[in-house]
């Protein structure tokens, strides 16, 4: 009997595709070679190849966090690695095995209907599940990396797949050991814990003012309904109006630099961070630098919501990114901080 492995089918080329569907800006960009991943198994052959004809490579998932310029040269991997399982579950936690190209949404929705609670507030967020560590999302008091057991990565430096625990992932704030290490680590699969034992969090204003009439605890499928509610609201759909969510991150400074911002801005918007710190609410710098709903050219700020940049229609990542420039430098010449951009620019 023989019981030789059977060697993968290689990945899907596609010569000069358009990623407008693949980015939720919809900008118009043409990747030169682009590879259907749908398997781990296809990337260290594919790797070796890209490396022996000198050829860069970068990949992508569901385009939500990035901005990609008119053309990309080389090849662009297309991590489409679906499926998920649970694993194991014991008194305390339940083990749930997810590929990289499975849709973040459609994750949430599917840990509710199986009761495997803790990743409601999380609900909407756009992007792929082998997306979500490397930039550590997060959203109303809750970040994903709390909830991950492992991640199983192809490692390009040493042409090995690797399994990273959580304390090796270095999670921070929007940070992570992937993002720090740009291009070596091409996620393939992401295995989450679900404690038994659930908590509602309802620490962050928009969530907590949505309960505040009710006498009971919430469930998760109400705090989860509640996040759909609340972002619908503030955060344009890609699907009607291009864009990558929360396009600059939260600035967190000292107690010492707010204690003197709030001199000069009473009205100043913050949260508590770590000890001797605070983060400010960007978006409430850069409405009052007079951003919110202003248009130049293609592109914009959106109305409801001035940590947001739109593209219209016709926008192109030299447009987003005159934009996000004027506004750092408004907004620390105003208030003397800082924005750094959220997303990646490919």
């Amino acid at each position: 009997m023989n019981s030789a492995k059977i060697a993968p089918s290689p990945a899907k080329l596609i010569l000069n595709m358009g990623l407008k569907h693949r980015n939720t800006f919809g900008l118009d960009s043409t990747a030169e070679l682009a590879y259907d991943i749908t398997s781990p198994d296809q990337l260290p052959t594919l790797i070796k190849e890209l490396e022996e004809k000198k050829l860069g490579w970068r990949a992508l998932g569901g385009g939500s966090n990035v901005i990609l310029p008119e053309y990309l040269p080389g090849a662009t991997l297309l991590i489409n690695i679906l499926g998920q399982e649970v694993l194991k579950s014991d008194a305390q936690t339940t083990y749930l095995s997810v590929g990289a190209g499975v849709d973040w949404h459609d994750l949430v929705t599917w840990t509710l209907e199986h009761e495997l609670l803790g990743l409601e507030n999380l609900a909407l967020i756009p992007g792929t599940v082998g997306a979500a560590p490397i930039q550590n999302i997060g959203a109303y008091g809750v970040e994903v990396g709390k909830y991950i057991e492992y991640i199983e990565a192809f490692d390009s430096k040493t042409h090995a797949f690797v399994t990273l625990p959580q304390d090796a992932c270095q999670f921070a704030y929007r940070d992570s050991y992937f993002k720090q290490n740009p291009n070596r680590f091409i996620v393939t699969k992401v295995v989450f814990k679900f404690p038994k034992v659930w908590q509602a969090r309802l620490q962050y204003a928009d969530l907590a003012k949505q309960f505040k009439d009710t006498n009971s605890n919430p469930s998760a499928r109400q705090i989860f309904d509640a996040v759909c509610a609340i972002r619908s609201q503030k955060l344009p759909d890609p699907k009607v109006i291009g864009n990558a969510g929360s396009f600059f991150q939260n600035p967190i400074i000292s107690d010492t630099q707010y204690e003197l911002l709030m001199k000069q801005f009473p009205e100043l918007v913050s949260y508590p961070d770590v000890a001797g710190k605070r983060k400010l609410a960007a978006g409430w710098l850069i409405d009052q630098c007079g951003f919110k709903g202003k248009r130049i050219g293609p592109v914009g700020v959106y109305e409801k919501q001035a940590l947001v940049l739109v593209n219209h229609g016709g926008g192109t990542s030299t447009d987003i990114l005159n934009l996000a420039k004027n506004i750092q430098e408004e907004v620390l010449g105003k208030f003397s901080v800082r924005l750094e951009i959220e997303p990646n620019i490919l």
